[in-house]
């Protein structure tokens, strides 16, 4: 019998892009794959304005049954939780969306924080890391930043949807990053079309 994956990490900041990170909780609670959820300050603040979700609601949009059997959930402020510790196995960390803050701080080592840590924990084991971030323009620094942390190992990918799936919705939109983000995670999902050779997206 097939043992089951280790726990992803999953890291919410304050940075726009609620949604995408709301929509890829959903997938992973369907897919029925462990999640240790952090939530920064900022990140509670930004659920609130963009989805109008708090605590109690969040688990109810994200199901509340496969919220209790599947998500744990850690207060960012405690570094000495599991997701601190490289000894505690997990699959690798997701910050979605990332602030500008989170990643400058994560590609110098900084440690103020659990999200902070256990994305320096991530790196350090050689754990898959991926950050969405949402800011435009980009300054040298933020640039600078995301190259550092490529080099160390992470993947980086801004959240910009496509468009030749032809998108009818601002769900559409979403649904393409989140899509995007569980392929780099190693989650299956039907949550978007594929690119075809020669043929229309939306035929995938």
């Amino acid at each position: 019998m097939r043992e089951p994956a280790d726990p992803l990490v999953i890291a919410i900041t304050g940075a726009s892009g609620a949604p995408y990170a709301v929509r890829t909780l959903e997938a992973l609670v369907a897919a029925r794959r462990d999640v240790w959820l952090i939530v920064s300050r900022h990140g509670w603040r930004l659920l609130q304005t963009e989805c109008a979700l708090g605590g109690d609601e969040l688990r109810e949009r994200v199901g509340g049954e496969g919220w209790d059997a599947h998500v744990t959930l850690f207060a960012d402020d405690d570094r000495g939780a599991s997701p601190a510790s490289g000894s505690a196995r997990t699959s690798g960390m997701l910050i979605c969306p990332c602030s500008m803050g989170t990643l400058s701080a994560v590609s110098l080592g900084a440690s103020r924080s659990l999200v902070e840590r256990a994305a320096d924990v991530t790196l350090k084991e050689r754990r898959p890391l991926l950050l969405v971030p949402r800011e435009t323009p980009l300054s040298a620094i933020h640039l600078e930043n995301m190259l550092r942390l490529t080099r160390a190992g992470a993947v980086v990918m801004p959240a910009a949807p496509g468009f030749y799936h032809r998108p009818a919705q601002v769900a559409d939109l979403v649904d393409f990053m989140a899509a995007r983000v569980l392929d780099h995670l190693g989650v299956p999902h039907t949550l978007s079309s594929r690119w075809v050779s020669g043929g229309d997206a939306s035929d995938a």
